[in-house]
């Protein structure tokens, strides 16, 4: 979809907002790893001419990317996921002492809930760290407002800005106010070892540096139009930001607030002005207590996570029960229905997902999995159950090598780590070097769907094609994998079970590191279209061994009257899996495949 270049008015989510709001700003960089709920940006970045927008192989060569972008003079932007700041928290926080050129902007996403993430940490503490400016929108309109303000206040006390959203902010909708776009000032890049070389002695200087402009942010954090005082009720008073502050005032409009959307350096003076106008004092935040902790630091009395939840997403409900004496009224009772029990279905893979022959697999040989971050993730999951450890990116070779040397012979020949194409190019290539150079022994099978498949069909190098769709190299996993120093490389399609399983086992046998690829597109890429090969059902033969239910695909169900295996044709791609692994031979696929 074409953006909206010119002013007006425009439905935009959060992570569109931040986009448009970048734009405005003359952006001309932006960098990033794929991450729910964060991935928007990028791509939104992307539909802007003007704007040169690409996937970095990792959330640390996005931001040191973007970094040196920033040094060059152009205004730049990097986006990730909480978690994904983890992996750039090295160049960030060194970001922090030396400062800028054009204007640099770090956006984190959190996930409070866990809806995509293994973890629920709160990345504001990342700012106070860091020694960073924070902006925290409470809507689309002031994500893209703090966007834009975030480049102009990076460039006035010369810092990196971290702008936090949350996945409510990053996914709703709101209407926002366009503008038209600024370019920035040309700037260039000028030699500065003092300011741009970081070692020991002018780190030193630096810090100082840095110190005297928190100061001078705190000072700015008090008057900034950012953070507001709200009149209401002076018997209560909320603290808030982001977007617990659009909760508060659903539950307590009457209340008087102090609304921060800058909240890193703490505005002391203002929140000290705020509280002697109200009698009981509230902070309202989602996960840790990261503003309650200065306030109470002040020395000011306060409600917050002592009633306030700090486990999961907050919502109005949430807020009612924990403070329901401070509502204007008891909330309106809601119709009751009747109680429905709903069957319980984990998620799954896709119908025609290259990946379910692998799992369906290691669970039958019965081997150690340690896993990794992707839509594969659900290997864990049953009926597979063959993933045994899911930690973060990359780490599928790394705990691999760990079990090899806790355990030593007792796991040769049962170890296998699995990961995707763009996981094992994010931080596996590491891990297998590691495991040659420490004489591991175990199978890394890497699962090549040609796609970041789980945040959306994002490319990577291994895909062939730009962040904007421009072919260009296409890495050979095969070739890594050898320059890494594995000598067994082996690649099959995984929907060929029988070349697979005698691939595992090879691999699982050798007495030195070996790699496996499995190479398929996924099946909802699009322009793929797979072999056209009919799977039948032959309901006479079926016996209800259940041995293809194991297989774990949406389209393969048990007829409720009789037991037996029933195809849903609406699902069925028509892959051939359960094919190959029906006994009595009731499911056949017209391409001559084995049964």
């Amino acid at each position: 979809m074409e953006p909206t270049t010119s002013p007006g008015r425009a439905v935009l989510s959060g992570n569109a907002a931040i986009a448009r709001g970048a734009w405005e700003a003359g952006v001309r960089f932006a960098a990033a790893y794929p991450g729910t709920p964060s991935t928007e940006i990028l791509e939104h970045c992307g539909t802007y001419p003007e704007i040169d927008a690409q996937w970095a192989v990792n959330e640390k060569t996005a931001l040191e990317t973007a970094l040196g972008a920033c040094y060059g003079g152009a205004r730049a932007l990097c986006a990730q996921k909480h978690v994904g700041l983890n992996v750039a928290a090295d160049p960030f926080f060194t970001a922090s002492y030396t400062g800028v050129n054009g204007g640099f902007v770090i956006v984190s996403a959190d996930d409070p809930g866990m809806h995509s993430s293994q973890n629920e940490q709160d990345n504001r503490f990342y700012a106070r760290m860091a020694k960073v400016p924070l902006f925290e929108p409470s809507s689309s309109q002031e994500a893209k407002d703090m966007t834009a303000a975030a480049f102009l206040l990076s460039e006035q006390f010369d810092t990196p800005v971290l702008l936090r959203t949350t996945t409510r902010i990053s996914h709703s909708e709101g209407i926002v106010t366009l503008g038209p776009r600024q370019e920035a000032p040309a700037r260039e890049f000028t030699r500065n070892m003092a300011k741009y070389c970081v070692l020991p002695s002018n780190a030193r200087q630096l810090h100082v540096k840095v110190e005297e402009r928190m100061k001078a942010l705190e000072d700015w954090a008090c008057t900034c139009p950012w953070n507001r005082i709200e009149k209401g009720d002076p018997a209560v008073g909320i603290i808030t930001s982001g977007i617990s502050y659009a909760y508060a005032r659903e539950v307590f409009p009457q209340a008087s607030y102090l609304k921060l959307g800058f909240t890193n350096p703490f505005p002391a003076k203002l929140v000290r002005e705020f509280a002697a106008t109200v009698k009981t004092l509230i902070v309202i935040e989602e996960n840790d207590p990261f503003l309650e902790e200065k306030v109470r630091a002040l020395g000011l009395a306060c409600i917050g996570k002592d009633r306030i939840p700090i486990c999961g997403e907050l919502n109005p409900d949430i807020l009612a029960r924990a403070l329901p004496e401070f509502t204007v009224a008891p909330p309106p009772a809601r119709v009751t229905m009747p109680s429905v029990e709903i069957p319980v279905r984990p998620p799954v893979l896709c119908p025609g997902c290259p990946h379910r022959g692998v799992f369906f697999l290691l669970r039958k040989l019965d081997v150690h999995v340690t896993g990794d971050i992707g839509c594969y993730s659900l290997g864990a999951l049953p009926p597979h159950h063959a993933m045994h450890t899911i930690v973060c990116m990359g780490a599928a070779i790394t705990n691999a090598l760990g079990i090899e040397k806790a355990m030593h012979e007792k796991v040769h020949g049962k170890l296998v780590a699995v990961l995707g194409e763009s996981t094992f190019i994010h931080s596996g290539i590491t891990g297998l070097i590691d495991t040659v150079y420490n004489q591991g022994r175990h199978l890394t099978i890497i699962l090549d769907n040609s796609i970041t498949a789980m945040t959306g069909h994002q490319h990577n190098p291994a895909s062939g094609y730009t962040l904007k769709g421009k072919p260009t190299h296409r890495l050979n996993l095969a070739k890594i994998c050898e320059a890494a120093g594995v000598k067994h490389v082996t690649t099959v399609d995984p929907f060929d079970l029988k070349a697979l399983e005698a691939a595992i086992k090879e691999g699982l046998a050798a007495p030195e590191p070996s790699v496996l690829i499995t190479k398929r597109p996924c099946i909802l890429l699009k322009g793929y279209k797979p072999e056209q090969h009919v799977v039948r059902l032959n309901r006479v033969k079926c016996v209800k061994c259940g041995q293809c239910w194991k297989a774990g695909c949406p389209a393969i169900e048990r007829d409720p009257v009789d037991g037996k295996t029933v195809i849903n044709a609406t699902l069925c791609v028509h892959c051939g899996v359960c094919a190959r692994i029906c006994r009595p031979g009731a499911i056949t696929q017209d391409n001559g495949g084995q049964s």
